[in-house]
């Protein structure tokens, strides 16, 4: 608006510098006042070069002398003044224009963290992982799930491939080892039957197991996270050891401490299903006893995944899905 006034200004002078050359064709040449006017156009081209020369100065008449008939001065002001004012509202609707549209990005920019799964809020349960990033390949080695990768292999470190604890978590010291592998009796301590640590430690032995890769963490809430990824040779062996030892229908095929009864969880969001890992998650139904345990299997190439969270009373749903759905986008 500053800018607007200050140009309606300039024109208002411009008109009284017209009014100044027309009086000076009225006494028909007077030297003096011609000279007064031409010194007030002038001042008016040093103050911003608004006025370009007399003919532009409200209808100054070039060449008028002594004897000659002055001529009209014409209302260019007036005329001149419509199209400054509709430049100006153009410029003003532009600005607005403008504005929205900044506002507008900044609001796209800023998604609410309900949008992420990665973000936890206290509205529904989420928790708060810090940003994940997949570690890198080793050189002339291809992704997981690379046409080239007939084996459909992880070859980046599968330490670096656990999910992080989330903001706020204390380690569990059994599992938050420095070199970040665990012995396979350390996941075998998972199942309380003997008959199943034998079978699954000769099954791991025959199938070739490489490595376990684990950790776990305990939130303020108390839920207790165990997260284990054991790697094979192929992918093709992981799934075979996957659907005989550790999927199952309704319920889950082995007991796990806390867990003397399970049944299948299809409550996760399918939009949450990566297109090349699988996973077979189960609930333990009510009475539970001192806590409710949840866990889900997951498949991705060579790794099979066990994802354990265990609470007192009862384990809460959206940070086990989340946790889940995360782990699964480390893998994928």
């Amino acid at each position: 608006m500053s800018e607007q006034k200050a140009i309606e200004g300039v024109i208002e002078e411009r008109e009284q510098v017209g009014g100044v050359v027309a009086g000076r064709e009225q006494v028909a040449g007077a030297a003096g006042e011609r000279e007064q006017a031409d010194g007030v156009v002038a001042e008016r081209e040093q103050a911003g070069g608004v006025v370009a020369g007399r003919e532009q100065a409200g209808g100054a008449a070039v060449g008028v002398g002594v004897g000659q008939e002055p001529v009209r001065p014409a209302p260019r002001a007036t005329r001149a003044s419509r199209p400054l004012r509709g430049a100006l509202r153009w410029a003003a609707a532009l600005a607005v224009f403008a504005v929205f549209g900044a506002s507008t990005a900044y609001g796209v920019t800023r998604l609410e963290r309900t949008d992420v799964p990665g973000l936890g809020t206290a509205s529904d349960g989420r928790w708060d992982y810090p940003e994940l990033v997949r570690p890198p390949l080793p050189k002339g080695r291809p992704a997981p799930f690379a046409s080239s990768n007939k084996a459909t292999a992880h070859y980046a470190d599968l330490r670096a491939l656990v999910l992080p604890a989330p903001r706020g978590a204390t380690a569990d010291r059994t599992l938050a080892v420095g070199h970040g592998w665990v012995k396979t009796g350390t996941f075998l301590d998972e199942y309380p039957l003997k008959d199943d640590r034998e079978l699954l430690g000769g099954v791991f032995r025959d199938r070739g197991l490489r490595h376990i890769a684990a950790r776990g963490w305990t939130t303020p809430d108390g839920t207790r996270t165990r997260i284990y990824l054991l790697q094979f040779g192929t992918g093709l062996v992981a799934g075979e050891v996957q659907q005989e030892e550790f999927a199952g229908y309704d319920h889950a095929p082995r007991t796990l401490r806390g867990a003397p009864s399970t049944e299948l969880d299809g409550r996760f969001p399918e939009t949450w299903q990566l297109p090349n890992v699988t996973h077979y998650a189960y609930d333990e139904p009510r009475p539970y006893g001192a806590e409710q345990v949840r866990q889900a299997y997951l498949l991705a190439g060579d790794v099979i995944g066990l994802v354990v969270q265990s609470r007192k009373g009862d384990a809460r749903a959206v940070p086990f899905q989340q946790t889940v759905a995360l782990q699964e986008e480390l893998l994928g």
